[in-house]
């Protein structure tokens, strides 16, 4: 049993290499690096403050709430909790020592403030259901990438229902306003062409990443996008976006020629960015490291997965005009 953040860290160091080539043993790896944290995190803070004040649930978000992180990932995480406003002080305590240790364990602190230290991403549940409320009446970009985000996540300890009662809420609201489908769409539609109209891949052209291209933005996203808003329209409340597949298959059975596309891109990210050195380089691949063949099998991954998404926007379009 480990007493502190650096010794998970030292686990971390000494055993990610034995899980690197399989994508499950990977994410069910980092579930238990971020599991242990939390033990330590709920330890401290009690010792100092008592007991929590309510019963809780804290959840991932982001690549961790969809079991989807590479070697390396950021913290995207929110606690929930079955009690009045007033527990809110105590939780965000608990949500700032969680973040303190998971930057010790080697997982840098989310550059948009998607933590549980953060009182938007600290609640109850039922501030929760006024939130989605409210990002959903709003209807801006923020909003509805903050509902977006939200809707990504899955509980690592405690309660699963006291989420899933915020994403029934949140899908009633949309049964009911249609119109908001679109909107997320739109939302989701910013995707990197990646191959450009000669069968070119696309290398990024900003500072410091030239001859790179951007994997999760220009291969990954238009999948994970598609299945987001075919969940979001079917009520599906599971995060991980192979769970979705399988779930979802039933009801669009074309999904299920993607599926196989989706799993070769996650090997093919392990394969090429297993020894990353830091999470700024996970999502970056130099084009010169590419075989013929990985080039051409790139290309072939990108293609489908934005076939895939204007397939689903499609559908949406269609199901939401009835």
């Amino acid at each position: 049993m480990f007493e502190t953040y650096e010794e998970i860290r030292q686990w971390r160091e000494e055993t990610i290499g034995s899980v690197v080539d399989d994508h499950r043993q990977l994410n069910a790896f980092h579930d238990q690096l971020m599991y242990q944290t939390l033990r330590i995190a709920k330890e401290t803070i009690e010792s100092e403050q008592g007991p929590p004040p309510a019963p809780f649930a804290f959840f991932l978000m982001g690549s961790a709430g969809r079991s989807e992180q590479s070697v390396w990932s950021d913290q995207d995480h929110g606690i929930i909790f079955d009690g009045a406003s007033q527990c809110q002080e105590y939780f965000l305590n608990l949500g700032a020592e969680i973040s303190h240790g998971l930057a010790i364990a080697g997982y840098e602190k989310c550059e948009g403030n998607v933590m549980a230290s953060n009182p938007l991403w600290c609640r109850s549940i039922e501030s929760y259901k006024k939130q989605i409320h409210d990002w959903l009446n709003e209807d801006s970009w923020q909003s509805l990438r903050n509902f977006s985000i939200f809707f990504d996540s899955r509980v690592l300890d405690g309660n699963d229902e006291f989420l899933l009662k915020v994403k029934r809420e949140s899908f009633s609201i949309l049964e009911d306003r249609p119109r908001l489908y679109s909107r997320l769409v739109e939302n989701f539609e910013f995707i990197k062409k990646g191959v450009g109209v000669f069968g070119q891949l696309l290398p990024e052209q900003r500072q410091g990443m030239k001859g790179e291209i951007h994997l999760k933005e220009t291969a990954y996203f238009p999948y994970v996008n598609a299945l987001r808003i075919l969940s979001l329209k079917k009520g599906v409340s599971a995060a991980p976006t192979l769970d979705r597949f399988e779930i979802l298959s039933y009801s669009y059975p074309f999904i299920e020629a993607y599926e196989n596309d989706f799993r070769e891109l996650l090997t093919f990210r392990l394969r090429y960015k297993k020894e990353a050195e830091s999470y700024e380089k996970i999502h970056l691949l130099p084009l010169d490291r590419l075989s013929k063949r990985d080039k051409q099998q790139l290309k072939h991954l990108i293609r489908r997965g934005q076939q895939l998404f204007a397939k689903s926007k499609s559908i949406l379009k269609e199901e939401s005009s009835l």
